[in-house]
């Protein structure tokens, strides 16, 4: 049984209305002697952050505020980032779980199982100004007119390098050549090789379409037609052949999602793609090694310079929820504060509605905590490098199958291991994209 009142979209766009400015949360009015009997329940889910202090922060802070303001018991359940399709694909099939879902990419696949997230989106940018397109690209169904999730952040997916070691060789990773050639000279010289992973894990998802964007290659086309199987695709693998086999290691390939900032934290690696994870935990451990880790820009490419969001944050609404009402509203609410989330996070969860954030430049300009402390300045400008996945098209359930099944992951790992060549590598992985695009196709979502 649904718990609560279900509100019109009139009646809960009115009351979005009446939520504090200054702080962020809703209001409400206790009747005295039946707010036991009112009280209602918000179960979320989402990841262990990797930034703890955000989860104190979000479980123990600014949601039992809000409870307390809405009179509803805000229950919050963290997992880490491996479990959640596994555990949102458990509560689609029980039909019962939470109110809110967050997941670290956008989940197309799962749109028949949740609301239109559209009205959420609208009261927000009412109050706090337009999403970025990339929110909208990653949670926003072309086809069938639908938003399938609501994106309240996503996190900056820059090159963290080791600053000593690149000056040695009088070099820098602004593009894909440099980092090859620097990445040779450096493990030749020291020993020290890149970490880029060629494994069935997110970060390689998130490399590997990098470096296939920067060669203007990609999954789909802005229609949304598979169109893998390409010259600049065949480049792309060729070159991450020759990175690998210049200046990389075999670990790679059995790499899982922490395994890139363990590899710079210990001092072995000279270069990697990773959000600022590695940074802040060398901070916090006041490890050495972290000073000498600096940040670039996503690489240019030899047709653009472009890189993925590190993890995309995107909330969903199941139909079955038992509030859902207590869920839009709470999404409302907090990117109303969004400000103190981006504090929490330690610059990690960059906002979908900038407005909400006006000092963000400021901010990273100057942190005490960094050694130098502007070297998080570089994310100033991420959104002109940064993008979803599905580029240039949008995130729909073909893509969403491909990211979740490593089908691209696989194909360059397969090429650099030397177990097949460029070639087949791409002419199988072309082949399984092909075969999900005409399964979503025919199933109208694509």
């Amino acid at each position: 049984m649904r718990t609560g009142k279900v509100l019109s979209r009139r009646e809960f766009l009115k009351t979005a209305s009446t939520v504090a400015l200054a702080t962020g949360v809703g209001a409400s009015i206790i009747v005295p002697g039946r707010a036991n009997a009112q009280r209602k329940k918000l179960r979320i889910l989402q990841w262990n952050h990797f930034v703890p202090g955000f989860d104190e922060w979000f479980n123990n802070t600014y949601v039992k505020e809000w409870g307390e303001k809405n009179d509803t018991e805000v229950i919050v359940d963290n997992i880490g980032l491996a479990g959640l399709n596994s555990r949102a694909a458990a509560e689609v099939s029980a039909q019962k779980g939470h109110d809110l879902f967050m997941f670290l990419w956008p989940p197309p696949v799962h749109e028949d199982q949740v609301i239109d997230h559209r009205e959420i989106y609208e009261e927000c940018e009412r109050r706090y100004g337009k999403a970025i397109d990339l929110a909208i690209k990653s949670t926003y169904n072309p086809k069938t007119k639908k938003f399938y999730g609501f994106s309240d952040s996503y996190v900056p997916d820059p090159i963290n390098y080791r600053k000593d070691l690149w000056d040695d060789v009088g070099m820098f990773p602004d593009t894909w050549d440099d980092i090859r050639v620097g990445g040779r000279k450096i493990k030749q010289k020291h020993g020290n090789p890149v970490g880029i992973g060629l494994a069935s894990e997110i970060d390689t998802n998130m490399a590997m379409r990098a470096i296939m964007y920067s060669f203007g290659s990609s999954v789909q086309d802005e229609e949304g037609n598979p169109v893998l199987k390409s010259k600049a695709t065949l480049e792309a693998i060729k070159f991450v052949k020759a990175l690998y086999e210049e200046t990389m290691t075999p670990e790679v390939f059995t790499w899982d999602a922490s395994s890139n900032n363990r590899f710079m934290l210990s001092g072995k690696g000279s270069l990697a793609l990773n959000a600022i994870s590695i940074t802040r935990t060398g901070e916090k451990q006041k490890n050495p090694i972290a000073d000498k880790i600096w940040l670039a820009k996503a690489a240019k490419g030899p047709v653009r310079r472009i890189g993925l969001e590190h993890v995309m944050d995107v909330y969903v609404i199941w139909k079955f929820a038992e509030n859902i009402e207590g869920a839009k509203q709470f999404l409302v609410d907090y990117i109303g504060n969004f400000r103190q989330a981006f504090l929490a996070s330690e610059f990690y969860n960059f906002p979908c509605f900038p407005q909400t954030v006006p000092d963000l430049k400021q901010l990273i300009a100057y942190d005490p905590k960094a050694n130098p402390p502007d070297k998080y300045k570089v994310l100033e400008d991420v959104l002109d490098w940064a993008t979803n996945v599905g580029y240039p098209g949008y995130a729909n359930a073909a893509i969403d199958e491909v990211f979740s099944t490593w089908v691209i992951s696989t194909m360059f790992a397969q090429a650099a291991s030397g177990r097949l060549s460029p070639e087949e590598a791409m002419n199988q992985a072309d082949a399984e994209v092909r075969r999900i695009f005409a399964k979503w196709k025919e199933k109208g979502k694509v």
